[in-house]
This record gives C-alpha cells, sequence and structure tokens, in this order.
C-alpha cells in the first residue's frame, strides 16, 4: 500500500520497501522522458551517484519506450583526487550502472582529476547553461545536502553554477556508512558540485531516498524552514518534484498521510 501526503509543492510518496520505491520511481520518470521525448528533440538529464539511487537506475535502464540516444546525460558531483578508475568516483559509478549501458546522445562527466579546478567548473558550467536541465534524479544526503551543497555551503540564490566545496563530516562519514570507504580518512575532504539554483530550475525532479539511516534527513526536509541550514528543504518549492520513501525513511514523518 502506497501512502501519499503534500508538504508545500512538494509530493511525497512512501512505499513499503526499497524496492517498491526504485521500481515507482523509475516507472514516473521513465513516463515522464517519454512524454518530453513527444514534444522535443532532446533531454537534459542530471543523475546522482550513490547507492540510494542503486534500485532506481536499474529498474530504469530497463523502461521501454525511452529513446536514450536524444538524452544529454550528466552527473552532480565529483570527488577531487581519487585515482581516475576508482570505483567511488561518481563518474564511474553512473557509468557502471547507466552512463555505459544506454546510447546515450552525450554523456558530460565533471572532471576531479583537472589540475585547475576553476577552468573544470567553468567547462562543466558552460555545458549545463548550453543544455538547461530537464530532469533531476536525485537523493538527500544524511545531513540534508543534495548533490554536494552541504548546509555549511548550501546558496539558495548561489551565482556559480559549479563549484569546489569542501565537504562537512556527516557528509564524509555516509560515505562509510554506505560502504563505499572502509574509513573516514580515505573520502575525500573536496568535491565539486553543481548548485542549488540548477538543480532547483530543472522541470522536474525525481527525489529517491530509501532507508531508515535518511529518517531524520526526511523528517527535516519536511518539518524544518526553507532555510540552507536544511539544504533539502528548497524542494517544497519546486512546482514538480516528487519525494519518493520507503517505510524505513519515512519512519520519523509526523505529517498525516493518505493510503492508497
Amino acid at each position: 500500500m502506497t501512502q501519499y501526503l503534500k508538504k508545500d509543492n512538494l509530493t511525497v510518496k512512501i512505499y513499503p520497501t526499497r524496492e517498491e520505491l526504485g521500481l515507482a520511481a523509475a516507472c514516473e520518470a521513465g513516463n515522464k522522458i517519454k512524454e518530453l521525448q513527444r514534444s522535443q528533440k532532446y533531454l537534459n538529464i542530471i543523475f546522482a551517484a550513490a547507492p540510494s539511487q542503486n534500485e532506481f537506475l536499474e529498474h530504469l535502464i530497463n523502461q521501454e519506450g525511452i529513446e536514450w540516444e536524444f538524452i544529454n546525460a550528466f552527473h552532480m558531483d565529483e570527488y577531487l583526487g581519487l585515482s581516475p578508475d576508482a570505483p567511488q568516483g561518481f563518474g564511474n559509478f553512473l557509468k557502471e550502472r547507466i552512463f555505459g549501458l544506454k546510447p546515450f546522445h552525450s554523456v558530460n562527466y565533471l572532471n576531479g582529476q583537472n589540475q585547475s579546478y576553476e577552468l573544470e567548473c567553468s567547462r562543466y558550467g558552460q555545458l549545463l547553461s548550453a543544455n538547461p536541465c530537464d530532469i533531476v534524479c536525485m537523493g538527500i544526503g544524511e545531513n540534508g545536502h543534495i548533490a554536494f551543497n552541504d548546509p555549511d555551503v548550501a546558496d539558495f540564490a548561489d551565482h556559480a553554477l559549479v563549484k569546489v566545496v569542501e565537504l562537512d563530516p556527516l557528509c564524509r562519514q555516509q560515505q562509510v556508512n554506505e560502504g563505499c570507504f572502509t574509513a573516514i580518512s580515505q573520502v575525500p575532504t573536496h568535491a565539486l558540485t553543481v548548485t542549488i539554483p540548477v538543480l532547483i530550475k530543472a522541470k522536474h525532479i525525481f527525489c529517491m531516498v530509501p532507508g531508515s539511516y535518511k529518517a531524520q534527513a526526511v523528517a527535516n526536509t519536511l518539518e524544518q524552514s526553507i532555510s540552507e541550514p536544511y539544504p533539502s528543504t528548497i524542494l517544497r518549492n519546486h512546482q514538480s518534484a516528487i519525494l519518493f520513501l520507503d517505510k524505513k525513511s519515512a519512519g520519523q514523518i509526523k505529517v498525516n498521510s493518505k493510503q492508497q
């Protein structure tokens, strides 16, 4: 049984299991992609790279009728200083799960090895400007970050499109909690991230957040004031955003919901 609720403009859908969440989100995102493809030739989609996206990506690549050859793919963040073939690299994560499996019109990787971070931010920002985002497929961090816009660096009116950020300890510990690294000392301290205004300007946002370790971040998203200390709260201002939860990630929600 699926539960539904609305907080400001944000639609929230709660599923019994993580697998059901991933399948439902993939079906809705796939249908939106196909709908948009009926009226425009090329779509620009930004993807998140995180274990929370695994089920969604697994089901999205199996959606029938998507014309992948007319999609320009982007991702929303990348570590600085990892080796090019590191499995923890977000470009590598997405290449394994979707970018390398479908015939995209283009796949646009953030380069965390570029020795000039300013040039890389400028290069990727120009790509995003030339290809305004139609759809964002994302998650929410344990500290409420979206992309790598942690509370200390989140800016709802950011003038930059892409920037270098220092990752806060909670963000870095999350990477250990999720099994991406074995110790926090291995987690890079800095990263490139697409900024919040770029994400929020997307026509449609699909946000997949499973797991009990995200329950507090979900509760904050829905119950705290819309402000930078809780970056994900900005989703409540978006006109076409859906937050997909499972029973565990919805465990601390206090808002009454409808069932169907």
